[in-house]
C-alpha cells in the first residue's frame, strides 16, 4: 500500500520510524536534536489534520459477556489507530486487542475507483465498461486483481458506498473507527458493570461500560424489524444484546407460559450515559410486548432514577409473544446499544426503610417480583449511599437501580398521622427521618424547636435512591407561614441523574419557637413506593471531590492539567488541600489547593520519568479543617460528559488511571518554586523563574496561558542561559481577591518551511505539555 493509502495511523508510524533513524544518526547533539524536531513537526502536522488529539471511545457492542465465557466485541470511537492494549476494571476479565478498522476517506475511495476503472479499460478496451457492470461481481473481482486491489479493500469500498448512499445515515467521525477486542471472563469474575479502556500511541481512552453477568447471552440477527428474530425462543432467562440504527425497530419472538411473572429489564442509558450530539442526550429506549395477533399486552413499567424501562409482564396464556425495542423518536446509530434481561428473574422495585443506621442490623422490606424473601436483614458500617444489590450481598436482581442510604445520625421513622401542624411529629435535632408519601395528596410534617438566628437544614434523598417521589419541602413557622421552600436541588455528585427531583433547603430562623418541616410530592402523587429519607439538622459542613478526566495519557516526565471539583455541603467554604495518596514514586501534584469559596481548581499532574508497563491507578485526597477537626475525603474520578450539545455532567468512573508512555523529549519546562503563591497586583506585573526550558531547543520555546482569569496575560518570556523569566501582567479588569492556579502551556516554535499546503515561512508549534500549576492571587495595588 502506498503512503497516501495508509490508514490514519500511518503518519504516526512514519514519524516514529524517522525519529528512531534520527536518533541513530551521527553528528553532535544539536544536529540530532534538529533532525528529531523536524520529524516531530511532520508528525504533529499530520496528526493535527487527521485526528483529534485525544483518543475517545463511544460504545462497545455487544456490551457485555457471561461469566466463564469468551467473546469478541467491537469498540467504536475516534483516534484509535495503533490501539495497543485494552484494560478492564476489576479482576477476572482480560481484554486482548485483535485489530483496528476505519472507513475509507473520500480520497481513498476515489483512488480505488480510479484504479478499478483503469484496470477495467485494460481488460476490455471499453472506456466505461466497469460503471455499467458494477453488479457483475466476477467483472469487479477481475478488475480488482488486475489493479492489485485486495478483497478487504473491495469490502471497504462497498461499505463506503453503502454508508454514503444511505439517506438515513449521517457521517459520525466520533464513531467511525473500531477496534476488535476479545474478552475472556473467568467463571468467578464478579458480576456487574465494568469499565473498558484502550491504550493508543496518543494516550488512554475514556472508559466505556460493559456488563459481566451470570445469564446466557444472545445477540440480535438483522434484519429483525419485519420478521422477528427467533434467537430467544423458550431459552429463558437470557440476556439479549442489540443495536438500534436509524429508523430501526428490533423484534424478538419468545415462548411463554400462562402464569409466568416475566421481568423484561432494558439497559441502554446505563451503558452509554450521555450523547453529546443528540437530543435528549441518550438512547431513549422503548420496550413493548405483543401477542401473536400483534395485540399490545398490558404490562407494568417501572423506572429508577434513569430512563431505562423495566417491564413486569403477567403472561395471560401459553403462546408466542414478541418483544419490540426501539428509540422513542426512531433515532439510531452505532452507539444506540442495549441489553435486555428476560425471564422470571428477581426484580426489586422498592425498599423500606430507605435508610438504616450505620453499624446497626436492620430488617428492610422489599417490594418487587420473584423475590425469594420480602424481608432481609442488613448491616452496613460505612455512611453513604449503597446499591441495594451490594448491600444485600446479591447481584441476581435486575431492573431499576434501587439504593439504600446509610447514616450515622439517629434514624427516626415517621408516625402517622402527621399531615398537619397539629398532628406533626416532634423530633430532636439532629435526626434522619424516613417515611412514605403513601397516597396522592399526602404530606408529612415534623416539628422542631429553634432559636432566633439558628440555621435549619432539610436535605431529602428520594429520587437518588430510586423512589418515584418528586419532593417539595417547606419550612414553616408556628403560624404556618413559609420561611423557605425548595422543589428541586441539583446535586452535582449525582452525575447520572438529569431530573434532580430531591429537595434541599437551609433557612435562618427569625425567632425563638416551634417550626415545621413539611414534605410532599410536587405532583400530588403518592404510593407505598414514594419513600424518602430526610436529614433535619443544623448545618453539617462537609465536601466531596471529583477529579477529571478519569483517564490520562502522558509522556514519562511530562506534566498535564487536571481539574478538581469541590462539591461543598451545608455552606462549607473553607480551603481544601489536595495531595496524591500512596502514589508510585515519581508522580507529583502541583497547585494542590482549592481556595476558600471556589468550587473547582485546575492543578497539574507530573508523571514519573520512568515508563510503566501498565496504567497506574492513582488516588487523590483532599483535607480541610471543619469545626476544628481535620476532615479527609478521597476524590472520585469522573468524566465531564456533554449531554445534548449543552449540558455537562460529572459521570463517576471506577478508577483514576494514568498511562505513561516513552520518555518526554525534549524535557518540558519547570518552575523554580511551583508551591509559592504568586501575588499579582492589579495594573502591575510579577516575575517567575523558569530554570529548565527544553534543553538544546530552549531558544524556540514559547509559553501561553490556558483559561486565564480575566485581565491576566503573559507580558513577556525572556530566555537566558539555563532558563528564562516569565513576566505576568494584570490589567485593570483583573479582580482583586481572585485566586487559583495558572496553567501555562509550552510549545516549540519553528519555521516549517514550504510544504504543499503551507505558505512560505508559516510557523509550526509542537506542544511540550505544560508547566506545573502556578498558584496565584490578584491583589490591589
Amino acid at each position: 500500500m502506498k503512503d497516501q493509502d495508509l490508514p490514519v495511523g500511518g503518519a504516526s508510524r512514519r514519524a516514529s520510524f524517522a525519529v528512531r533513524r534520527a536518533r541513530q544518526a551521527g553528528g553532535d547533539g544539536r544536529r540530532r536534536a534538529a533532525a528529531i524536531l523536524a520529524c516531530l513537526l511532520l508528525c504533529v502536522s499530520a496528526l493535527a489534520q487527521q485526528q483529534p488529539r485525544n483518543p475517545e471511545l463511544a460504545y462497545a457492542y455487544p456490551a457485555g459477556c457471561r461469566q466463564g465465557a469468551e467473546i469478541d466485541i467491537k469498540v467504536g470511537g475516534q483516534a484509535l489507530f495503533g490501539a495497543e492494549q485494552a484494560f478492564v476494571s476489576g479482576s477476572g476479565v482480560t481484554a486482548t486487542v485483535l485489530g483496528y478498522k476505519r472507513p475509507l476517506t473520500i480520497g481513498e475511495a476515489n483512488r480505488l475507483r480510479e484504479r478499478l476503472e483503469e484496470a477495467a479499460k485494460k481488460l476490455t478496451g471499453e472506456a466505461r465498461s466497469l460503471r455499467g457492470r458494477l453488479t457483475d461481481i466476477g467483472a469487479l473481482r477481475e478488475a480488482a486483481r488486475e489493479a492489485g486491489i485486495t478483497d478487504e479493500q473491495l469490502r471497504a469500498l462497498d461499505e463506503f458506498r453503502r454508508l454514503r448512499t444511505d439517506p438515513k445515515r449521517q457521517p459520525n467521525p466520533q464513531l467511525e473507527e473500531t477496534v476488535r477486542i476479545r474478552l475472556s471472563v473467568a467463571s468467578d469474575a464478579a458480576p456487574g458493570l465494568r469499565e473498558l479502556r484502550i491504550r493508543t500511541p496518543l494516550g488512554l481512552t475514556n472508559p466505556v461500560r460493559i456488563h459481566i453477568g451470570s445469564l446466557p447471552e444472545v445477540a440480535e440477527v438483522e434484519p429483525n424489524d419485519r420478521l422477528p428474530d427467533s434467537c430467544i425462543g423458550s431459552s429463558m432467562p437470557v440476556v439479549v444484546n442489540g443495536q438500534i440504527m436509524p429508523g430501526d425497530v428490533d423484534r424478538f419472538t419468545f415462548a411463554a407460559r400462562k402464569g409466568m411473572r416475566m421481568v423484561i429489564a432494558v439497559s441502554a442509558r446505563e451503558l452509554v450515559p450521555y450523547l453529546a450530539d443528540a437530543v435528549p442526550g441518550w438512547f431513549a429506549a422503548v420496550a413493548t410486548v405483543y401477542d401473536a395477533d400483534r395485540k399490545e399486552m398490558p404490562v407494568r413499567e417501572v423506572r429508577g432514577p434513569g430512563p431505562d424501562p423495566t417491564l413486569l409482564f403477567d403472561v395471560p396464556a401459553d403462546g408466542e409473544y414478541t418483544l419490540e425495542i426501539r428509540d422513542s423518536i426512531y433515532r439510531g446509530r452505532e452507539d444506540f446499544v442495549y441489553r435486555v434481561a428476560m425471564g422470571e428473574l428477581p426484580c426489586v422495585t422498592g425498599v423500606y426503610p430507605p435508610v438504616v443506621r450505620a453499624g446497626a442490623t436492620t430488617t428492610v422490606r422489599l417490594t418487587g417480583w420473584n423475590l425469594p424473601s420480602p424481608a432481609v436483614a442488613v448491616r452496613l458500617d460505612e455512611p453513604g449511599v449503597h446499591d441495594l444489590a451490594t448491600a444485600l450481598g446479591s447481584t441476581a436482581s435486575v431492573g431499576p437501580m434501587i439504593r439504600l442510604a446509610v447514616d450515622d445520625l439517629p434514624v427516626v421513622p415517621e408516625k402517622e398521622p402527621n399531615n398537619t401542624g397539629a398532628q406533626s411529629q416532634p423530633i430532636t435535632l439532629p435526626s434522619v427521618v424516613y417515611g412514605q408519601i403513601g397516597r396522592p395528596g399526602d404530606a408529612d410534617l415534623y416539628a422542631v424547636r429553634g432559636k432566633k438566628g439558628d440555621r435549619l437544614v432539610a436535605d431529602v434523598m428520594a429520587r437518588r435512591l430510586g423512589s418515584p417521589l418528586d419532593s417539595l419541602v417547606s419550612i414553616l413557622d408556628s403560624k404556618g407561614r413559609t420561611i423557605a421552600v425548595n422543589d428541586d436541588y441539583e446535586d452535582k455528585a449525582s452525575g447520572l441523574i438529569t431530573h434532580h427531583a430531591d429537595s434541599y433547603v437551609m433557612a435562618t430562623l427569625p425567632a425563638d419557637g416551634t417550626y415545621y418541616v413539611r414534605i410532599a410530592d410536587t405532583q400530588a402523587g403518592g404510593s407505598a413506593e414514594h419513600s424518602y429519607r430526610m436529614r433535619i439538622s443544623a448545618p453539617m459542613p462537609d465536601f466531596e471531590l471529583r477529579v477529571t478526566p478519569g483517564s490520562i495519557g502522558m509522556r514519562a516526565g511530562g506534566t498535564v492539567p487536571v481539574t478538581v471539583h469541590a462539591l461543598r455541603r451545608d455552606g462549607f467554604d473553607g480551603e481544601i488541600v489536595l495531595a496524591l495518596k500512596d502514589a508510585p514514586q515519581g508522580f507529583t501534584l502541583s497547585g494542590g489547593r482549592i481556595p476558600p469559596g471556589l468550587d473547582r481548581v485546575r492543578a497539574t499532574l507530573t508523571a514519573t520519568p520512568r515508563d510503566p508497563v501498565e496504567p497506574v491507578r492513582l488516588l487523590l485526597e483532599g483535607s480541610a479543617t471543619i469545626g476544628g477537626k481535620t476532615v479527609r475525603r478521597l476524590a472520585t474520578p469522573a468524566h465531564d460528559m456533554m449531554q445534548a450539545f449543552a449540558y455537562q455532567h460529572l459521570v463517576p468512573a471506577q478508577d483514576w488511571l494514568v498511562a505513561v508512555t516513552g520518555r518526554f523529549w525534549p524535557p518540558p519546562p519547570r518552575v523554580a518554586d511551583s508551591d509559592s503563591v504568586v501575588r499579582l497586583p492589579v495594573g502591575g506585573t510579577a516575575r517567575i523563574e523558569v530554570p529548565r526550558v527544553g534543553g538544546a531547543l530552549a531558544g524556540t520555546v514559547a509559553l501561553e496561558l490556558s483559561e486565564p482569569p480575566p485581565g491576566v496575560t503573559i507580558e513577556s518570556f525572556t530566555m537566558r542561559p539555563g532558563g528564562g523569566v516569565l513576566v505576568l501582567k494584570a490589567d485593570g479588569s483583573a479582580k482583586p481577591g481572585a485566586r487559583g492556579n495558572l496553567i501555562v502551556n509550552a510549545f516549540i516554535t519553528r519555521n516549517a518551511g514550504r510544504a504543499a499546503n503551507d505558505r512560505q515561512g508559516q510557523a509550526r508549534r509542537v506542544p511540550l505539555g505544560c508547566l506545573p500549576a502556578i498558584p496565584f492571587e490578584i491583589v490591589a495595588r
